[in-house]
C-alpha cells in the first residue's frame, strides 16, 4: 500500500504578508506563527543601511550594509521592495526568497501597505497579504498607552498613520479584525493551510501525480 509521503505533491512555496497600523498585533502573531516549528515558516530578512544597534545580531535581525550596497542592490532589480525611513534604506532582497520558494517553503514578510504593493507586483501570484484591524480606534489607542513607551504627541500620531494603514485594507487578500488573539492566530493559520494547497501552487506536481493514477 503507498505511504501517506508517496502520496504527496510539491509545491512552489508562499510569500506570506502581514500588514497592520501600530499596536494591532502584527509583531505578535508574527512571533507565535515563527515559534511553531510545524509551520516551518522563514520570517525574510531586510537589508539596511542604519546603524546596528546593540541589540543586534546581523543577518538575524537585519543585514547591515552600506549606502552604496544599497544602492548596488536596487538599481540591478534585486530588492522585492523598499523605501527610505527617517534617512535611512530598507529593503528585502529577492534572491533569498526566491530560494526559499523553490524549495517548497513559505516566506513571512512584516511589511507595511506600500512593501506589499512593490511586493505583490515583482511576485504576483506567490504572494497572500493579510491585513490585521483592531476591534476600534478606541482599543487600538488603549494598546498604544499600555505600552508605555511613547509620548502622547508620538501616539497621536501613530493613531493618524493608522488611520491611513487602514483605509488601505482593500488591497489585501485577507483582512482580520484582531479582537481575539487566539482567534485571529487560528484564522491565520486556516488561511495559511488552504494557500498551500491552492492548485495553482500545485500544478505541476500534480499534473504528474494525476497522470500516474490514469496511468493505474
Amino acid at each position: 500500500m503507498p505511504t501517506t509521503q508517496q502520496h504527496q505533491t510539491h509545491r512552489r512555496g508562499i510569500v506570506l504578508i502581514l500588514s497592520s497600523p501600530s499596536g494591532a498585533g502584527k509583531t505578535t502573531l508574527t512571533r507565535m506563527l515563527l515559534q511553531d516549528r510545524s509551520l516551518d515558516l522563514t520570517l525574510s530578512i531586510s537589508v539596511t543601511t542604519r546603524a546596528r544597534r546593540s541589540s543586534e545580531v546581523d543577518s538575524i535581525h537585519y543585514r547591515f550594509i552600506t549606502e552604496r550596497q544599497f544602492e548596488t542592490m536596487r538599481d540591478a532589480g534585486e530588492l522585492l521592495e523598499w523605501a527610505e525611513v527617517h534617512g535611512n534604506s530598507y529593503g528585502t532582497p529577492r534572491g533569498p526568497v526566491e530560494a526559499i520558494l523553490a524549495q517548497g517553503r513559505d516566506a513571512l514578510f512584516d511589511i507595511d501597505y506600500q512593501g506589499t504593493q512593490q511586493v505583490r507586483e515583482k511576485m504576483g501570484t506567490d504572494t497572500v497579504a493579510i491585513f490585521l484591524l483592531p476591534p476600534s480606534m478606541k482599543e487600538l489607542r488603549a494598546r498604544l498607552e499600555r505600552r508605555a513607551e511613547d509620548a502622547n504627541s508620538v501616539i497621536e500620531r501613530r493613531l493618524e498613520n493608522a488611520r491611513n494603514e487602514i483605509r488601505r485594507w482593500t488591497q489585501y487578500d485577507y483582512v482580520l479584525v484582531n479582537d481575539d488573539l487566539q482567534r485571529t492566530f487560528d484564522d491565520l493559520l486556516a488561511i495559511l493551510r488552504a494557500e498551500r494547497q491552492r492548485r495553482l501552487r500545485r500544478n505541476k506536481s500534480l499534473e504528474e501525480f494525476v497522470a500516474r493514477l490514469l496511468s493505474e
